[in-house]
């Protein structure tokens, strides 16, 4: 062979080389994929096991808020609750004030009625009283009704048998009231 021969098919070889490679790789690219190894197939589990994981705790989170919340909810709910029952007695010290004649039993009753309201205070409750403001359904409760006098307006509160009391917006009794007509 002459050099010139022999350069050519050197030069050819590795073309040839390099053919039957692209060749095999395309072969091997139309293929079926593989499996996933066990390497492979473990981390995915662990990734879903990871993901399902921070769902549960978010979710256990999310409860334990609430159900703190709930609780907090209920505890001041029956407070209130409590304390609602005590308004019988607060009505009886104002009408006991107001048919007092003795000094000394006077204080003594203004004593006890400084110290229910302070407790209704502390509670975040307010009386009110609706005489003479225009009658409200939604924080009063007409007993009676009276025709109006001279000068007065109809559907005013005229008098208040009962004052009523609100905790934070939200009426925990209405009041009793008569009403012009």
């Amino acid at each position: 062979m002459e050099p010139n021969e022999k350069e050519e098919l050197e030069n050819t070889a590795p073309a040839e080389e390099a053919q039957t490679a692209e060749t095999q790789a395309e072969a091997e690219a139309k293929e079926e994929p593989k499996e996933p190894s066990e390497l492979e197939k473990a981390v995915a589990l662990a990734e879903d096991y990871k993901r399902k994981w921070y769902a549960v705790t978010a979710e256990y989170d999310n409860y334990r808020k609430r159900m703190a919340s709930t609780a907090t909810q209920k505890y001041a709910e029956g407070r209130a609750d409590v304390v609602v029952k005590l308004f019988p007695v607060g009505d009886n010290i104002d009408r006991a004030l107001a048919v007092c004649n003795d000094e000394n039993m006077k204080k003594g009753l203004e004593m006890v009625k400084a110290s229910f309201d302070k407790l209704l205070s502390e509670e975040g409750i307010e009386g009110f009283d609706p005489t003479g403001e225009a009658f409200d359904s939604m924080t009063s409760t007409a007993i009676a009704a009276q025709p109006a006098e001279e000068g007065e307006e109809a559907g005013v509160v005229k008098q208040t048998f009962l004052k009523g009391y609100k905790k934070n917006g939200k009426i925990l009794r209405f009041a009793q009231v008569v009403v012009t007509r």
